[in-house]
């Protein structure tokens, strides 16, 4: 049994669907795709602001690139101008299967606008913001959120109460306020009583790390499914990781080992050939973000980042962390 797994005794029911949360700067096309490859159910884009999307920014559209292997498309979008929201969902129904509107973004310069997480102080707000989204939309809505803002009582139980009166088709609840942050431990038993008090689908999200807190986190919400984000990130093995020790998969991962340093190598590479398929030889804009997470945590990470800001262009940037990983699966060898 792999360390971390739980006994079988310990095991839900069956599988649920598991998500890679979307991530400003992680979640670009190339990491999406990998991550399905790795055994993630859902993916979405990288939270991006209705206000640019719906003004036709250039760069704030680059975020919505997907690929005919990306099924169900997911983007999903942020704002307080129910204006600039209503506008891009009817801007991204001729290439989404799905728009998710964030609730749950704690930075301070998008709470600074009255737009993420910060909406949660206004239960009328969100749920007309939704429901003026739901009717200018043909495809379904669904709405990622927090707790609450962690200043007065929690709002996201009466939130998704009404949300799903409006229409949303799930909703996901970080179990953190906006004033944590990511600090503290996710509250799964407020997640839990917004589980029995919907109908719709409820995505648990907070301090699932690997199939042991799956388990523990499905026990204690009663969810529908997990969504993982920086548990994720330089680790998109770990949805594999979880369906293989819960038993919901009996695939082989491409990656043909169960040293995680392998893993990380193969999925390194991946990401790689990837990216030359969908952007090109100008690479992913991310890339160097992702070079640091693949190492983290890894011997000699340090002076790996620091010479991975002497790469000159993607080509040598990929084959610096190939040939580190490289390495390192050598000396294990050895040892």
């Amino acid at each position: 049994m792999k360390y971390g797994a739980p006994d079988h005794q310990d095991m839900p029911a069956g599988p649920v669907p598991l998500f890679l949360a979307p991530m400003a700067g992680v979640t670009d096309l190339a990491y999406r795709l990998l991550a399905s490859e790795c055994g993630a159910d859902f993916t979405m884009t990288e939270f991006t602001a209705a206000s640019g999307l719906s003004r036709k920014e250039t760069k704030s559209w680059l975020k919505m690139d997907s690929h005919p292997r990306e099924h169900p498309f997911i983007p999903q979008i942020f704002g307080g101008d129910e204006n600039e929201m209503v506008s891009t969902v009817r801007m991204l129904q001729d290439r989404a299967d799905v728009i998710d509107i964030n609730f749950g973004c704690p930075a301070p310069k998008v709470c600074r606008n009255n737009a993420g997480a910060a909406l949660l102080k206004n239960p009328d707000r969100v749920v007309h913001l939704v429901r003026s989204c739901i009717e200018a939309s043909n495809i379904p809505i669904s709405v990622k959120m927090r707790l609450g803002t962690g200043s007065g009582p929690d709002t996201a139980l009466e939130i998704s109460k009404r949300l799903e009166s409006e229409g949303v088709i799930r909703v996901c609840v970080h179990g953190r306020t906006l004033r944590q942050r990511y600090s503290g431990i996710a509250d799964w038993s407020s997640i839990r009583q917004i589980v029995d008090s919907v109908s719709i689908p409820v995505i648990a999200n907070g301090d699932v790390i690997d199939s042991r807190t799956a388990v523990d986190c499905l026990e204690s919400t009663g969810a529908a499914g997990l969504m993982i984000g920086r548990a994720a990130i330089g680790r998109p093995m770990i949805f594999h990781d979880i369906k293989r020790d819960l038993g919901w998969t009996d695939e082989n991962p491409p990656w043909h080992s169960d040293d995680s340093v392998v893993a990380r190598r193969w999925c390194w590479e991946r990401y790689l050939q990837i990216c030359s398929e969908v952007y090109g030889v100008k690479g992913s804009k991310n890339s160097k973000r992702h070079a640091v997470s693949f190492t983290k945590g890894l011997p000699g990470a340090s002076s790996m980042r620091v010479a991975l800001h002497k790469a000159r262009n993607p080509e040598d940037l990929g084959e610096m962390v190939s040939e580190y990983l490289r390495e390192l699966e050598e000396d294990a060898i050895v040892a």
